[in-house]
């Protein structure tokens, strides 16, 4: 438990800063859960569950200082896509199945810290969660259009949605409008006036405040209604289990985008104040979150960015600020949820409309555009997925997409030709001049690890080239340093058939760098090397000079002696580098 370690070396100068950090973050997260319970299709209590567990459980097993772990708009969009359609409307299947893709996903989540997967972290690259975030926002937004107007939505998809915005608007329930104007109003001014104040808090408070006192009830505005505290009671699901294969899949997708976003957050802080986290072990807090959060009946929980924000711009020290923070949770959770049922649906659905805005940065996604135009296409291709065809399937395609373009990097790279400069310095020979190749030799570099489905790439492209531009060279230097990192048996084969190749032409061929390794491999695979086959050497300039050595000793008509005074020099330098 890294957190605890930490706790038990907290210093008491401490204390001001945490308290106060904590009594912002939950005031923050206080409107915030409310209104992600409701995004999930369950009761507001549920969003207060799904903050207290999870919490403590974090502060006691998270690397991170800062970190806030809490509901979070991307998670529950997942959810409510995937739960939804399989409840048919029955609530308490609903929120059993919420329950269960939470557990799943927790479940998840310690697989991953077991077979130590922290690098999935890198994964789900920057352009595909830049574009998913922008979709999801988009998503909630026109999702709470109709609790802002007062009407409900018959479509499932965003664009059936859009198509019937003429339709809807004229079926704006005008009170509702009213509701959310006044909701807007409070919060900006709030934003104007009160800066440090928690904003959301006091728009919703407002909102419920004018519910109860002028019984604005009577005017059809809709509430969350009755919200049932005390205690969580712990329930067994009583839905057909064959259900939940269903949401094995789905709580996958949810781990990965849950602990991608979380570590974004958490790494950007742990930059900020100076201190380094854990992949594996954030993996590991994410999954026992999770996990808590379900047997206190809540759902899925992931980094929460805003609320992580909170706590720093407050001077939170420790993990302390989420064990208070969860404390006043749950007494508000289990004493204080009577005033809750008075909240108007409009206010949180405004609540989650500005969250969501703050969500959308489509200018970085077209920033990308100009600095890297793949990671621009990646990323707009998961936006409109997003919102085309869904969450679950968008973020799916986007993880192929992104594999596939990783997979056309490994397989089709970039390759070089290497000279000498005015300073014997090993280069790239392009179009700017500054190096030129050796008179007779072909130096070669191919800029990715060889494996079986790019060798035959690589022979291809290095024939190509040197047929092209030094077809006259009677010397071929690999480089091995960027290519040849691991054994494959392919890859040896296709040597084995370059080795062949270009001794029938009379060109010698040199492979330069990982000598040690390059000869360990040869010998696995008992491939020919030194005289008679390839040679070997210790790096490109040792492979340039000794070259230049044996076609002086070729000339005089001694290359087999030469031959072996290069291997003893190579040797000799070898020993004495290492």
């Amino acid at each position: 438990m890294p957190g605890l370690q930490s706790l038990s070396k907290y210093e008491r100068h401490w204390l001001k800063d945490d308290v106060r950090a904590a009594l912002s973050v939950a005031a923050v997260a206080l409107p915030v859960a409310i209104a992600y319970a409701q995004l999930t299709g369950v009761n507001a209590a549920v969003g207060l569950y799904s903050c207290v567990l999870p919490m403590l459980v974090y502060a006691l097993m998270g690397t991170s200082r800062q970190l806030i772990v809490g509901p979070d708009a991307a998670t529950c969009a997942v959810i409510a896509a995937v739960v939804t359609p399989l409840a048919a409307g029955d609530a308490l299947k609903h929120w059993q199945l919420v329950m269960t893709m939470t557990v799943m996903t927790g479940f998840w989540c310690l697989i991953a810290s077991r077979f130590k997967l922290g690098v999935l972290a890198d994964f789900l690259s920057k352009p595909i969660l830049m574009g998913l975030l922008n979709g999801v926002a988009i998503t909630i937004i026109v999702g709470q259009f109709s609790k802002i107007f007062g009407f409900d939505f018959e479509e499932k998809y965003l664009l059936e949605r859009l198509g019937g915005v003429p339709t809807y608007l004229s079926k704006t329930h005008g009170p509702t409008l009213l509701m959310a104007l006044l909701t807007v109003a409070v919060y900006f001014a709030m934003k104007r006036f009160r800066p440090a104040w928690p904003s959301s808090m006091f728009a919703i408070a407002a909102g419920g405040l004018l519910v109860w006192v002028f019984n604005l009830g009577q005017f059809d505005i809709k509430t969350i209604g009755s919200v049932a505290g005390g205690l969580p009671t712990f329930q067994t699901p009583t839905f057909n289990l064959g259900i939940a294969r269903e949401l094995v899949m789905p709580a996958l997708n949810l781990a990965m985008v849950s602990f991608v976003s979380m570590m974004l957050t958490a790494r950007s802080f742990a930059a900020k104040n100076g201190y380094d986290i854990d992949a594996d072990k954030e993996f590991r807090a994410l999954g026992f979150a999770n996990i808590a959060s379900a047997l206190s009946q809540g759902f899925a929980v992931s980094g929460a960015d805003s609320r992580t924000a909170v706590n720093d711009a407050n001077g939170g020290k420790t993990q302390l600020v989420s064990i208070i923070a969860a404390c006043i949770i749950a007494i508000v959770a289990i004493f204080l949820t009577a005033p809750l049922e008075f909240i108007p649906s409009a206010a949180l659905g405004v609540v989650l409309v500005i969250a969501s805005i703050h969500l959308i940065d489509l200018k970085a996604i077209w920033k990308l555009r100009l600095r890297d135009r793949p990671a621009f296409f990646l990323a707009l291709t998961t936006l409109f997925a997003v919102l085309f065809i869904g969450v679950i399937p968008g973020i799916t395609l986007a993880v192929l997409l992104g594999l596939f373009q990783f997979l056309q990097t490994v397989m089709r790279p970039t390759d070089q030709v290497l000279g000498l400069d005015s300073k014997g310095v090993i280069r790239s020979v392009d179009n700017d001049e500054k190096a030129k190749a050796i008179p007779g030799v072909f130096i070669y570099r191919f800029n990715s690890p060889l494996t079986y489905f790019n060798a035959t790439y690589f022979k291809r492209r290095l024939l190509e080239r040197y047929v092209k531009e030094s077809e006259h060279a009677d010397c071929i230097i690999i480089d091995t340093v960027p290519c040849f990192t691991h054994l494959d048996l392919s890859v040896m084969a296709m040597l084995a058939d370059l080795e062949v190749l270009f001794k029938k032409r009379g060109v010698r061929l040199i492979l330069a760098g990982r000598k040690r390794q390059m000869i360990g491999w040869f010998q696995q695979t008992d491939m020919k090397f030194g005289d008679g086959g390839i040679v070997i050497r210790s790096d490109l300039y040792l492979a340039i000079k000794l070259n230049q050595h044996y076609k002086a000793a070729l000339a005089e008509g001694s290359a087999a002696v030469v031959q072996k005074q290069e291997d003893d020099k190579d040797k000799v330098l070898t020993h004495s580098q290492l």
